[in-house]
Order: C-alpha cells, then sequence, then structure tokens
C-alpha cells in the first residue's frame, strides 16, 4: 500500500462496538482499489476492528504503533478494499 490514504478515520476517542461502526461506514463508502487510515488506541479496537472488518472484502496490513505507543497505544491500520 502506499503513503498515501484515500480516507482517513480517527477513531482514537471511540470505545468497541462504535469503532468497528465508524470504521466500516468508511469501508461502505470506499471504492475498489481505495484505501483507508484508521487511527485506533486500546487492546480492544486493536483486535476487534481488523477482525470486524476482514469479512467485508478489504485486504487489512499490520498495524502499526505509533513513535512512543505502548501495547495499548495509538495504532494506524491501513486497510484497501478490494
Amino acid at each position: 500500500m502506499d503513503d498515501k490514504a484515500d480516507f482517513y478515520l480517527d477513531i482514537t476517542g471511540e470505545v468497541c462496538p462504535m469503532t468497528f461502526v465508524r470504521a466500516k461506514l468508511v469501508v461502505e463508502r470506499m471504492l475498489p482499489g481505495q484505501t483507508a487510515e484508521v487511527r485506533l488506541a486500546g487492546k480492544e479496537p486493536l483486535a476487534n476492528v481488523p477482525r470486524s472488518l476482514a469479512p467485508l472484502g478489504v485486504d487489512i496490513a499490520d498495524p502499526v504503533a505509533e513513535p512512543g505507543a505502548g501495547p495499548e497505544g495509538v495504532h494506524r491500520l491501513r486497510i484497501r478494499k478490494r
């Protein structure tokens, strides 16, 4: 995936299930080949959002921790719609 995403979503202030709901709404707006970058924080969203989006026809790159983020810190998730 290239560096520039077509969509950006920051759900660091949200809790489950809203993290998934907001990410799903972005995926539904995407066209095939488009990418989204999702910022999320916490162990639960980091596990649940990728798992919940997988059946929606997207490729999901491994989450990347932002500098200084611990295991429950802010991560960036890259999604590409098939």
